[in-house]
């Protein structure tokens, strides 16, 4: 097979040619050879199926029970979407990576994914807030519940978190088709990133840093102290409450909110830290990277569908009908 001509001059500048790469090389996991990547797209295909099934699920049972046409499960159908919508911009090219071991992804494929990967990710995490919200009104002022989470409410916060996670990540694959790359084209991931695109310049990346920077605290940052803020006044509620019954089925509720929460912040922030503080990428940079893409699409719908009782019952419903 013909190797792909890897540089083409993308437009002239006057301080000389501006060189973009035609493709950018992916890597699977750095120190595995070809057979092991090989047999590690089997489980990654599971895990595909499971997060599309369990996401789509959830968002189909939300659609057709109008029971469960309320806040906290409207918003859960937000983030099942966000996650149904994350996994299949990075599974299948992972999973075709580690079968066939191509690794090429065309220039502009790549900032696209890179551009869908941080803003549904930023969609994400605003969505988590939203839940984080509804768990504290819920909890914390029961009677006002129905008057401040309305139906229009519910989805002024969802096109709010659509438009940020797009408008804020928007200027990403512009700021970064400014830059050279004359250097090495191999993308230190299975899948495309600013962080590691970046690093392949060989030019000035200043504005790339301030604005990563700045869209990554005022983001994921703003929403993060948010989020703790909010379960700090929850755990106060909860405490102050005088039937331990009643405060153990209060916490209860947020079980689930919080599980989402730690497998979405968790790997994020360990990956931040190992980008800012540790040399060139390393097998850690990467298994950081693959746990914050891949573990919450995985993980939620399993933690919804077993701690949610209307969930949980729909599913059974559905499987007993079948087994007739």
């Amino acid at each position: 097979m013909q190797k792909p001509r890897l540089l083409v001059p993308a437009m002239t500048v006057p301080n000389g040619t501006l060189v973009h790469p035609a493709y950018f090389l992916l890597v699977g996991i750095p120190g595995l050879g070809p057979n092991t990547h090989f047999w590690l797209a089997f489980p990654l295909c599971c895990m595909y199926a499971l997060a599309t099934l369990g996401n789509l699920a959830i968002v189909l049972i939300i659609r057709v029970e109008r029971h469960l046409h309320e806040p906290m499960y409207l918003f859960l159908a937000m983030l099942s979407t966000t996650d149904l919508v994350l996994s299949s911009i990075t599974m299948p090219k992972m999973v075709s990576l580690f079968l066939t071991g191509v690794q090429e992804i065309e220039f502009n494929a790549c900032l696209a994914q890179m551009f869908l990967i941080h803003a549904l990710s930023a969609m994400e995490s605003a969505v988590l807030l939203a839940m984080a919200f509804d768990r504290f009104v819920a909890i914390c002022h029961p009677l006002q519940y129905a008057s401040v989470l309305t139906g229009p409410t519910v989805a002024k916060i969802g096109l709010a978190a659509l438009t940020r996670g797009f408008v804020l990540f928007l200027p990403l694959p512009f700021i970064l088709k400014r830059l050279s790359y004359c250097r090495k084209h191999t993308v230190t991931h299975s899948f495309c990133l600013h962080q590691d695109i970046m690093k392949l310049s060989c030019t000035d990346t200043m504005v790339n840093v301030v604005y990563g920077l700045f869209i990554i605290l005022s983001v994921m940052g703003v929403d993060s102290l948010f989020i703790g803020f909010s379960y700090i006044l929850i755990l106060r509620a909860v405490l102050e409450l005088s039937s331990q019954g009643a405060a153990l089925k209060a916490f209860n509720t947020c079980i689930s909110h919080l599980c989402a929460v730690l497998a979405f912040y968790v790997p994020l922030i360990g990956l931040s830290v190992v980008h800012r503080l540790s040399g060139p990428t390393s097998l850690l940079h990467v298994i950081m990277a693959n746990i914050y893409l891949l573990l919450p699409p995985v993980v939620n719908p399993i933690v919804y569908g077993a701690k949610t009782k209307e969930i949980r019952s729909r599913v059974f419903r559905i499987f007993s009908q079948k087994g007739r």
